[in-house]
């Protein structure tokens, strides 16, 4: 990041070191791509990132925003209620979309507003928050006097009851929640003062007969361009570039070479980046769709093919330098995905496109053209039909004299919906101070160490518990009632209570301390209190593991279960978190980094530990059923011991060392040598690598 570019910089700071849900606006060429990917690369907190369209997604290195969420296209009328199943999310999805800190939506400007709520639905239900999306940060990029939303009439006459605008903007989720906005001012892709002047007055609709004029003196009747400049045509429909390239193409005397794409699983038509057959012949023109991880040549960089066989392309660059030889790329789709072992969330392939990362490009439309950058382009946008669509494709010219249009520009097709204009100034002028920035940066401190010793998911939890025994099974087990009653008054007296108390010392000490990251007074009170409440959800987790709440009313034994299963998980993540804490210290991004795993859900035997709890004491615990001979019980006595000793040594949950099932099947099976320990079903190649040597030798010592 540039350090003299001040509006970069409080950006990364609004969505690296705060909560702040943040609108990255800025004219074209301004560095909002830039900025994604040192996000990307860079970023401490564990994000996704989607767009609305399937090439924006390719381009931004993310996935769709319908694909990601499973969402079904067409309009989204606010308040619609889904049943369960209707999202149809995995359960990994579901635990993917739990650990989030941050989600980026890039080229928001085509977001329609009822999708941004159909997204906030999605989050509020599966992060189980009533706050606008869930609670999860919300970083939107795009320029909005770009390229726009499309809203059928038919779609806008259901959404015009709901919505003023079409704008992601008119969003009922965004409204309820406060968002900052920062614009991006400093133009990189022009340097001429008087033509950035010039495009500035076509994006904000403000072209008048000057400006008219000064534009249209690009105006060059049978305009016919050298070759060697690499003159791209930009225009408005798709079947006008497609009938370009093929009649200049029929032009040369060259034969044909086709290179057919290999394209394997999930790679939808609808995002190709390029032709599936591609034709080419010597002294085709064409356009590199993707940036060389050789820095060769960089996407939108034109050229001519100077020569051509089955394998290779060899293009020489309109700008100069060196032949580039080029062969085959491969493209990726890419899903996001949670990694079982290290709960980190992923980019998984689903399906790849090896192509050359050609196009023909004696023309394009100007829709394909956001994001590029030419030095020469002939420009025909009097069919211009919707908002930005002039501007777009005059800024993707670097320079007024390497522009030519071949017709006059209307005033008509400088289209510019006012209400845009009226946001983006409105917006653009309430932009945060570094002193608004510094106040978002302390409070964000509070407020992610005031939720390590919030305690009110497991109260409602036991509360929930509670209610559900003394209602259907009071009669039966008495005593088992009572303990819950008690269990839920102690919890109230010597968690809650203290953790409100602790909650306003917190606050008094990050408002009053300079340094509050790094204040020792308030890093020994964290670690005290984390010394106060680990015992107490240690003490919670095994009176839960060990509940036996019977019953033959399977509808109720499956509420109860479910309770317990998610009050199990409750405590045993905040445990985890306070241990962490106290051996670590409060670290932001480690504690992010260290709940995003947490978050994003228990391996699967864990998740499965307490099916059917109701019925079974046994299954009810971390521990095997108790083994009947002496030996098995020596065994697994000593392997409970040995695991709870390494589990407080890592600052790990038990589980996470060697889980119940494998510790049973250990003690059935009693392997002797590593690859006997690798064939026992739930031991896998890590547990060996990490923990085989001392588990052989347990079994050994108990053989003898």
């Amino acid at each position: 990041m540039n350090t003299d570019n001040i509006d970069a910089q409080r950006a990364w700071q609004i969505v690296c070191q705060t909560n702040t849900n943040l609108f990255l606006t800025g004219k074209a060429g301004t560095g909002k791509t830039t900025f994604l990917r040192r996000l990307k690369a860079e970023a401490p907190k564990r994000m996704v990132v989607l767009a609305p369209t399937g090439i924006a997604a390719i381009n931004a290195g993310g996935s769709t925003i319908h694909s990601f969420f499973q969402l079904a296209f067409g309009p989204y009328i606010p308040g619609t209620h889904y049943t369960a199943e209707g999202f149809k999310l995995t359960k990994r999805k579901i635990n993917l979309i739990r650990s989030l800190d941050l989600i980026v939506i890039d080229e928001v400007s085509m977001v329609r507003a009822d999708l941004l709520d159909h997204v906030d639905a999605v989050l509020r239900r599966y992060r189980a928050s009533g706050e606008p999306f869930g609670g999860v940060q919300m970083l939107l990029i795009g320029d909005l006097q770009q390229l726009s939303p499309v809203a059928k009439d038919e779609e806008w006459g259901l959404l015009s009851k709901y919505y003023d605008t079409p704008y992601f903007f008119s969003s009922n989720a965004l409204k309820r929640t406060y968002y900052a906005t920062i614009e991006l001012r400093h133009v990189y892709r022009q340097t001429d003062r008087a033509f950035i002047d010039l495009l500035n007055r076509v994006r904000n609709g403000q072209a008048d007969t000057q400006t008219l004029t000064q534009l249209n003196s690009r105006y060059i009747p049978n305009f016919t361009p050298d070759p060697k400049d690499g003159y791209i045509r930009l225009v408005t429909h798709n079947y006008q570039a497609r009938t370009i390239n093929e009649q200049q193409m029929a032009l040369l005397p060259h034969p044909t070479v086709t290179y057919r794409a290999v394209i394997s699983k999930d790679f939808p038509e609808s995002t190709y980046p390029t032709d599936e057959t591609l034709r080419l012949k010597q002294g085709a023109q064409v356009m590199f769709v993707k940036n060389d991880t050789e820095h060769r040549y960089f996407n939108g960089m034109m050229g001519e093919v100077v020569n051509l066989d089955e394998e290779s392309v060899t293009v020489r660059p309109h700008q100069g330098g060196d032949d580039i030889v080029v062969t085959a790329v491969e493209w990726t789709n890419t899903k996001y995905d949670l990694n079982e072992t290290t709960r980190e969330i992923t980019e998984t392939v689903v399906g790849t496109f090896r192509q050359m990362p050609l196009r023909t490009a004696w023309s394009i439309t100007i829709h394909k053209s956001q994001g590029l950058t030419f030095t020469h382009a002939i420009i025909d946008a009097t069919a211009a039909f919707a908002h930005g669509q002039t501007y777009v494709a005059l800024s993707r010219c670097t320079t007024l004299e390497g522009m030519v249009l071949s017709s006059p520009v209307p005033r008509d097709a400088i289209i510019c919906d006012n209400t845009v204009t009226d946001y983006t100034e409105r917006c653009t002028a309430e932009s945060p101070t570094a002193e608004n920035i510094a106040a978002m940066e302390r409070n964000y401190f509070l407020q992610t160490c005031c939720q390590l010793f919030a305690f009110t998911d497991i109260r409602q939890l036991l509360m929930a518990l509670s209610r559900q025994v003394e209602e259907h099974l009071y009669r039966a087990l008495p005593i088992a009632t009572e303990s819950l009653r008690q269990t839920l008054m102690l919890f109230r007296t010597e968690v809650d209570e203290v953790a409100a108390r602790f909650a306003a010392q917190l606050t008094r000490l990050v408002s009053q301390a300079p340094n509050y990251t790094d204040d020792a007074t308030l890093q020994g009170r964290i670690h005290s209190a984390c010394l106060y409440f680990k015992p107490k959800m240690l003490t919670l987790r095994a009176y839960v593991a060990a509940l036996s709440l019977p019953t033959d009313n399977v509808a109720v034994r499956k509420r109860i279960d479910s309770i317990i299963a998610d009050l199990a998980e409750a405590v045993g993540a905040k445990a985890h978190l306070l241990t962490h804490v106290a051996d670590k210290g409060f670290q932001l991004n480690d504690f992010l980094a260290e709940r995003g795993r947490i978050a994003a859900g228990l391996p699967k035997e864990e998740s499965k530990r307490r099916k059917g709890s109701s019925t079974a004491k046994g299954d009810a615990t971390d521990s095997p059923t108790p083994p009947t001979s002496g030996k098995a019980k020596a065994l697994t006595n000593a392997l409970l011991a040995w695991r709870k000793e390494r589990a407080d040594a890592l600052g790990l949950i038990p589980y996470q060392v060697l889980t119940r099932k494998a510790l049973a099947n250990i003690v059935s099976e009693r392997p002797t040598t590593p690859q006997a320990l690798l064939a026992i079903k739930f031991v896998g190649p890590k547990t060996v690598e990490a923990y085989g040597r001392d588990i052989l030798d347990i079994v050994r010592r108990a053989g003898q």
